[in-house]
């Protein structure tokens, strides 16, 4: 079984049409999008529509969850003022142009993806959520301890645990077996296809393969694949700055 997850999209209709051009090509057999479909440029519409219209399905982001309800707050960790002071051009710009009826899916977006494995005579959970099962907003970076990981994804009974949020992709492997006992977790981040964080402004996205005789008890028996892609960056970067929204998102578009 071969799935390929993307995330964190705001709003980057060339980078989401980029994206499927790719995953075409990959011979995948299941497709997922952990959310934030919206914020930061100027096409929220039309990429909820290119979600909709293929019944992807997806979960709400923090981005999502606002926009769906009309809110002024996103949930994102602003750091310092002036990051304050240009989140709110943005939400206020996204909440202006999304229509009525993608509002409205927004809202009706779920807050997790949860599916069940039996391999091996054994259950395998395999949980998606955006930010962390805890909350939609909840930063998962790859320097989290790995206790306070563990428990997490212990708490939230999952195996392979897949989410966005932090735009910066890795993968974990953590063991919560007891007395000698193996118990392999996977914490995998997917990144962003519209929006990275890691200094390489290609879109990323990952392909989660799971083997037929996958096992908790074996740290490989499932294959995580990080994809990048290219995509016209100048034309969103340009499209920022031909909006309202400021130009810094342009510069961050191309630096990544």
């Amino acid at each position: 079984m071969k799935i390929a997850l993307f995330s964190d999209i705001h709003a980057n209709l060339p980078a989401l049409e980029a994206f499927f051009k790719d995953v075409e090509t990959r011979n995948t057999d299941a497709l997922y999008c952990l959310g934030d479909l919206v914020g930061y440029n100027i096409w929220p519409n039309e990429v909820i529509n290119e979600i909709r219209k293929r019944g992807i399905p997806t979960i709400a982001g923090n981005y999502d969850w606002g926009i769906g309800r009309s809110s002024d707050d996103c949930g994102c960790a602003y750091k310092t003022d002036e990051e304050k002071a240009l989140g709110k051009v943005s939400i206020a710009y996204t909440n202006e142009t999304v229509n009525p009826e993608e509002r409205a899916y927004l809202r009706t977006l779920p807050s997790h993806i949860r599916l069940e494995y039996q391999l091996n005579d054994e259950k395998r959970n395999i949980l998606m959520v955006h930010g962390s099962p805890r909350k939609v907003n909840e930063y998962l970076f790859e320097d989290r301890d790995e206790k306070s990981l563990l428990r997490i994804m212990e708490q939230a009974d999952a195996d392979v645990m897949l989410f966005g949020h932090t735009h910066k992709p890795y993968h974990r492997i953590l063991n919560s077996g007891t007395d000698g006992t193996e118990h392999y977790r996977h914490a995998i981040n997917i990144g962003s296809i519209g929006k990275p964080k890691d200094e390489d402004p290609r879109g990323g996205y990952v392909i989660l393969t799971i083997n037929a005789d996958s096992s908790v008890k074996n740290k490989d028996s499932i294959k995580v694949e990080f994809i990048r892609f290219e995509y016209d960056v100048e034309k969103a970067a340009k499209a920022v700055e031909d909006s309202p929204l400021p130009n810094e998102y342009a510069d961050m578009l191309r630096n990544g």
